[in-house]
């Protein structure tokens, strides 16, 4: 085990890199500029500060910022074209169409690109200044991840403890009433999506009913709607995926055995059968959970909270550079890091499952 979560930390960080480097180039594919909200000079300054005048890496480009009088970008001592084939066009007057013109900057000039600077920059343990409000990223994504993390989390416990009994009771009682009742409200709840669900439970209890507030986060009371609107697709996926694994275990030989021992039908269905038939959900709560962090964007934009989702938005939306960066690698992180944690869990829920192996 501790060679493979060795070699899955190791992977993971080929993962992340390639993410970050991913995202640093679509990031800057937008031909926009972040510093123009500024006066003319102090746009120039912001421009030199975030390193935005040099080429993204050393396949260089200019810059897809907008000309601004008095502000020089930088050029690279030494550069080198490849491929500099010009084609004759057969019309007269026509001037020669430049094919495949792709330009290197020199060796002694790649620690000046901007994907260069910005990972000095993280292995310093920083994830930058935020272009727009010059706060620190890590200051500004540490706010909001509490908030983020106790939606996350009190979601998928809502999908836990509803989602598992529901799919546990259909799956036992298969093709009844219950069991085509219990599936038919999950099939509802993984239809309704949560943009739809949310402004729904708003009008009903907050406007109409007035239990809840509509928008903020002042209390517990107010995470309560945005965690039923982001967990019940969850909570109805968790049913779907329990019923399925408990239908599969159910048959099994060593449930046959238990029962031929004369054990209570909930002792083989809790002490036996709950273990495999859970290995299902327990392979979806890694993805499931980081698709809850992420899906709280849509969330915390509906009731207003002050989650990473919002700042998200509204950095990409500023062309936030640093923060629209920052918030990726922490998300992309989790992700890889839930997965590595289900793949333990699953160690342990089935002693089969042995990763040395491999």
């Amino acid at each position: 085990m501790t060679r493979f979560i060795l070699r899955r930390s190791i992977a993971s960080v080929f993962v992340i890199f390639t993410v970050i480097i991913i995202s640093l180039w679509i990031t800057r594919l937008a031909p926009s500029n972040p510093c123009l909200e500024e006066r003319e000079v102090q746009a120039c300054a912001c421009v030199k500060m975030h390193d935005l005048d040099r080429p993204v890496f050393p396949v260089y480009s200019p810059p897809p910022l907008a000309p601004m009088d008095g502000c020089e970008y930088w050029e690279p001592e030494r550069e080198w074209t490849l491929f500099p084939f010009e084609f004759e066009i057969p019309i007269p007057g026509a001037e020669p169409l430049e094919i495949n013109r792709i330009k290197l900057i020199g060796f002694e000039d790649w620690g000046n690109t901007q994907a260069a600077i910005y990972l000095r920059t993280l292995a310093s343990g920083s994830l930058g200044e935020s272009m727009i409000t010059d706060r620190s990223v890590l200051e500004t994504l540490g706010a909001a991840l509490p908030y983020t993390l106790q939606l996350g989390i009190q979601s998928l416990l809502l999908a836990l403890l509803l989602g598992v009994p529901a799919g546990l009771i259909a799956g036992l009682r298969q093709n009844t009433p219950t069991d085509y009742s219990v599936m038919t409200v999950a099939m509802i709840g993984v239809s309704i999506p949560n943009f739809v669900l949310g402004p729904l439970l708003i009008l009903l209890f907050s406007l109409q009913l007035g239990w809840f507030s509509a928008v903020g986060w002042y209390s517990w009371q107010d995470s309560i709607l945005p965690t039923v609107t982001l967990g019940l697709f969850y909570t109805a996926y968790v049913a779907r995926l329990t019923r399925g694994g408990i239908l599969e275990i159910i048959r099994k030989d060593f449930i046959r055995t238990a029962r031929a021992k004369g054990l209570k039908e909930h002792v083989v269905v809790l002490r036996h059968g709950l273990k495999g038939a859970l290995l299902p959900v327990v392979s979806y709560l890694g993805p499931a959970f980081a698709a809850m962090l992420a899906g709280s964007v849509v969330v915390e934009e509906i009731f207003n909270l002050p989650g990473i989702g919002t700042h998200f938005i509204r950095s990409a939306l500023n062309r936030d550079y640093n923060l629209v960066l920052g918030t990726i690698i922490l998300y992309s992180s989790l992700l890889v890091f839930l997965n590595l944690v289900v793949d333990v869990l699953y160690t342990v829920l089935d002693p089969r499952v042995d990763y040395e192996d491999g």
